[in-house]
Order: structure tokens, then sequence, then C-alpha cells
């Protein structure tokens, strides 16, 4: 296996280099009858592609997506999706200086130890690059999830060490970092302009948050929903650390404070709809969504690629000083948001799908009178 395949009935394949011809993506167990177009996907590749903000890299790439395969007449047809993004601003002599030495915190020395041979430029695939696959993969699980009512939004909560307090969730969807304090939005900024003339990097915390999604989703014992959200944004190369509802802060509670009483309702005498007090539990309860929100937070490390002096070894395990030279991001935020987004999509599709096959409800939302319908 090449560990570039994720799902087990809406699957997905991406492909593809940063600095090679094109990049793409293939999925399979999409349902038919699904509206679809190039341009649903470049909605979602323009939220992530570079060259936007101060924090962003200058490598100007409009990611324009081609669907080559498993749509007709603006309806996905149940077969393949096949989609190609070209790279057209790829700049591969800047990294002609690193073809034998290994950048600190990238993946050169670890690709190498794998396969003995690596493309440096620009990472390959190991690089950033690789998450416009996922975006566009994401945006076909998103129009199938629409006709559930199902969302996936998200937020920044922390860059640089400097957090939000305030949270206004308004503004966070009028800003480029999606920051939802306008207090502290400029202190953030300021930030990124003097980390960047250091030639140093940021991270921070990212929130995604999942509204509609019905009780039942999860797979016990080994694919539980948590645990598949878990290694989808964990997939991501700049993610460290992963939270689900209240994370680590339910390490430091008692069992009366974690947990999530149930509060009676009208809609809590339905199971798929149920009422909680709290949402310590993040939405999902023994690995199977409850309802609730599905809370989830993604710790980003800083961008590897520095322009201050570090010391590497070559090919031969020689000493060497390196500056990575080419152009990076400051800080994977807030690029890194939609990829998040997209990866939330694309579990809760493909276990969508799984439970499809038990749960007769969700059936007819697709099928009525032995006829597929939109």
């Amino acid at each position: 296996m090449s560990g570039s395949t994720f799902g087990k009935v809406f699957q997905v394949t991406t492909w593809g280099e940063s600095h090679g011809k094109a990049l793409g993506v293939v999925v399979q167990g999409c349902p038919p009858g699904i509206e679809l177009n190039e341009d649903v996907i470049q909605k979602a590749l323009d939220k992530r592609k570079p060259g936007q903000g101060s924090a962003s890299t200058k490598r100007k790439e409009p990611d324009t997506p081609e669907i080559l395969s498993g749509v007709f007449q603006g309806k996905t047809t149940g077969t393949p999706i096949s989609i190609m993004i070209r790279n057209q601003d790829a700049k591969s002599h800047d990294y002609s200086n690193i073809a034998e030495v290994f950048r600190p915190g990238h993946g050169d020395i670890t690709y190498q130890a794998k396969y003995g041979i690596r493309d440096y430029r620009g990472g390959g695939r190991a690089s950033a690059r690789e998450t416009a696959a996922r975006v566009a993969a994401g945006a076909v699980a998103e129009a199938f999830l629409k006709q559930y009512g199902i969302t996936v939004k998200s937020y920044t909560l922390e860059i640089g060490g400097i957090k939000a307090v305030d949270i206004d969730k308004l503004f966070s969807s009028t800003n480029y970092l999606e920051f939802p304090d306008p207090k502290a939005f400029e202190l953030i900024e300021q930030k990124i302009n003097s980390t960047k003339k250091e030639g140093d990097s940021l991270g921070g915390v990212v929130e995604i948050v999942a509204k509609n999604v019905p009780a039942g989703l999860g797979e016990p014992v080994f694919d539980k929903l948590d645990a598949d959200i878990a290694k989808a944004l964990m997939s991501i190369g700049a993610v460290k650390a992963v939270e689900i509802g209240a994370g680590c802060k339910a390490a430091k509670m008692t069992g009366f404070e974690n947990n999530d009483q149930i509060m009676p309702s009208e809609l809590a005498k339905q199971i798929t709809k149920p009422k909680f007090e709290t949402n310590n539990s993040g939405g999902i309860l023994a690995g199977i969504s409850n309802g609730d929100d599905i809370v989830v937070r993604v710790h980003v490390k800083p961008i590897p690629s520095i322009l201050k002096e570090q010391m590497t070894v070559d090919l031969n395990g020689n000493p060497r000083p390196i500056i990575t030279q080419g152009r990076h991001d400051i800080c994977a935020i807030p690029r890194i948001n939609p990829v998040c987004r997209a990866m939330v999509y694309l579990v809760i599709a493909d276990h969508l799908l799984r439970q499809r096959t038990i749960n007769r409800e969700l059936q007819m939302k697709n099928y009525k009178y032995g006829f597929c319908l939109p």
C-alpha cells in the first residue's frame, strides 16, 4: 500500500508532487445524482490557494480544477471522479541548493531513508501543495453531504501564542486569517510581520465544527468516528496534535464535570436527536456521533522552511549550514483551515455511507420507490 488512499466507502486517492506537471485526486464511492462542476470545486480551492495575505507564500497558483471523469451534465454518475490541478508557477531552480542536503523539520531525511531517493523540489509528495487535491475531494464530499444539511466550519483560535479571547465567529468570516477576536487581530498581524522580518515562522491552533451530523455514525472498535477524524487531520503534514471536545482539559476534570448530562426535550424523544447540557464529548461518545456538534481542534507546527541559518548534514553525513530558499508561508494558517474542513467532510461522508447500509432513514434520503433521486 502506498498510503495515498483514505476512506472505506467514500474513498479518495491523491497523486502528484509540488513541482510536477500536475496533482490531483480520484474519488470513488460518491453516489450518483449529486450536483457537481468545476465552479463548486474552484470555490473551495480558492480558500487555500497560495499568495493570499501576509502569512502566505508568494507562489501564484490559480489552482484551476479539471474534472476528467465521473460527472455528466453537471451531476455525478456514481463512477470514479478524477480531478486534476496543473502546476503553473513552480520554480524548481530555487531548490537546487538542497539537492544534497537535508532541511531541518522537513521530510527530506525520512523520504531518503524510506525510498533511497527523493524529489527535493519543494518537498515533492511531502509538500503542503498536495493538500490542494484533498480540498478538491472535500468539495465533492461537501456537495454530497449538503442534502443532509451537514456543514463544516472552522476558525483560527491562536497564532504565534496569541489567542482569541473574545470569540466573534462573524468577525472570523470577514478577515483572511479566519480569526474571531477583533482586539487580538492586529496583534497577530504585527507578530506575523515581525516574524517575517526575522526570517522565521509561526504555528497555531484551528477549531473545526461540524453541524447537523446525525447520531449513529462511527464503527466500533477500531474505526471510531473520532479515531478516523484524528487520523484524517493528523495526516495533514503540519498538524502535530488533535483534540476532540474538551480534549486535553478532560484529563483535569472530574467525571461529573466531564459528563454531558442528557436533557429532556421534544427532540430528545428521538434517539437520533438528543439534547445535552454541555458538549465536552465533542459530539462523539464511544466512537459514535451523538447528534451534537462535532468539535475538533488541531495544533499546527511552525513552517519548517525559514531564512535563518541552521545546521544539517549532506548525503555523505558531513555537517553543513543551510538557509532554506524559495517561496514559503510564514504560518500554515489560514491556508490549512480549508484543508482541515475538507478532511472532516471526507470522514463524515465515508461514515454516513457506511451507516446508510443499516439505517433506512438515511437510505431514503437518496432512494425512493426503487429509483435513484438526486
